[in-house]
């Protein structure tokens, strides 16, 4: 097991301003996945506080703009697609184009004061998802996260573009998903056993990057792992490589492999988890899965695991992880005192990536 020298000081300081709602806001968030934008729909959603509302241009591509009209306040989302490249409002019929200026008034000598206007937001799409640039710097496609697993992938091999919300802070999610021990208890049988509990531990820095890595050998496969490999032997080692990327991506590789090899020789999934803050209690989960080292070529049964995996992880995440996650957000609210956490050998990433987050939260404010 390893073993940190970090304090549960730093832990501390990093849960109060977690709750103070700062975010780092040049650089990229999902907003959604590609399919969920359908051409003249618009899409409605909150990212880091800001109400924003998506659509496809006439060129197919997305728009993203203040979803909030500048005359009364109405939703914008509640409008409609005009002309190919404008937003109508709702309420009154004012209409916005994809830079945010309003391009028509269809009131009185049709005026257009020079406030009525709205924020345009930077937007690419990439690996599938839809991703929204939330700072005042110039965006860089260059920074997108890697997804990479996710393209050019047999359909039969990636599992539904999943998304649920979470009510919790963002960065309890992330502890969640950088220790992955606790699969032992909360995913018992599914995701792991009482014989993953014991894991070596790796942590490791690739430039901000964090990756937290598990082994355990000799152990009896967890349930969803056990359908991937045909004849399953009766002991495994079973591994996982989570990598967070900042702000809030995590990719991880896990799987089972014989005991003794190497990782690479055994098969799993590479599992996708993009969090997007909504605000401070509240965080979009969007997830999927793409397999590796595929040893079952019976398409049949390959749909049967698609779908299994696809539902068991959504089982997994909406009905364990989320309720323990959320009732961890109402208690550390309702502490009369501030919290101060224990810290444990397993906690190592989680003081890590935070400390890394601090840092580029405060190197952006004083910049700004």
């Amino acid at each position: 097991m390893t073993r940190t020298t970090e304090t549960a000081a730093e832990l501390l300081d990093s849960k109060k301003k977690m709750l103070s709602g700062t975010y780092l806001r040049n650089a990229w968030y999902v907003a959604a996945w590609s399919d969920d934008l359908a051409e003249g729909q618009l899409l409605g959603r909150t990212i880091l506080k800001e109400p924003i509302v998506l659509f496809r241009k006439a060129d197919g591509n997305v728009a993203a703009l203040q979803d909030r009209c500048p005359h009364r306040f109405a939703p914008l989302h509640m409008g409609k697609v005009v002309g190919g490249d404008r937003i109508q409002c709702p309420y009154h019929g004012l209409e916005f184009d994809t830079s945010g200026a309003c391009v028509l008034n269809p009131h009185g000598t049709r005026n257009i004061p020079p406030r009525a206007r709205v924020r345009s937001y930077p937007v690419t799409e990439k690996h599938k998802a839809i991703w929204i640039w939330m700072g005042e710097q110039s965006a860089d496609v260059a920074k997108v996260p890697d997804f990479s697993v996710l393209d050019n992938v047999p359909e039969m091999h990636a599992t539904k573009r999943d998304r649920i919300t979470i009510k919790a802070n963002y960065e309890l999610i992330i502890d969640n998903l950088l220790d992955l021990s606790h699969t032992s208890y909360l995913h018992d049988g599914i995701l792991g056993n009482a014989e993953t509990v014991e894991s070596e531990i790796t942590v490791e820095q690739d430039g901000e990057d964090v990756i937290v890595g598990r082994h355990a050998g000799n152990a009896t496969a967890p349930g969803l792992f056990a359908i991937l490999m045909p004849s399953v032997p009766d002991r495994v080692d079973k591994f996982t490589r989570m990598r967070w990327m900042p702000p809030s991506n995590l990719r991880l590789v896990t799987g089972i492999c014989m005991p003794g090899a190497i990782p690479e020789t055994g098969t799993g999934y590479h599992a996708i988890h993009m969090l997007t803050p909504e605000s401070d209690k509240t965080t979009h989960y969007f997830f999927t899965a793409v397999r590796f080292n595929v040893l079952t070529p019976d398409d049949r049964m390959n749909a049967e695991i698609q779908n299994k995996i696809a539902t068991t992880r959504r089982f997994a995440f909406e009905e364990q992880d989320a309720p323990v996650i959320e009732a961890q957000q109402e208690l550390i609210e309702a502490a009369s005192n501030p919290v101060d956490p224990v810290i444990l050998a397993i906690d190592v990433g989680p003081v890590r990536y935070k400390q890394i987050l601090r840092k580029l939260i405060d190197a952006e404010q004083r910049a700004s």
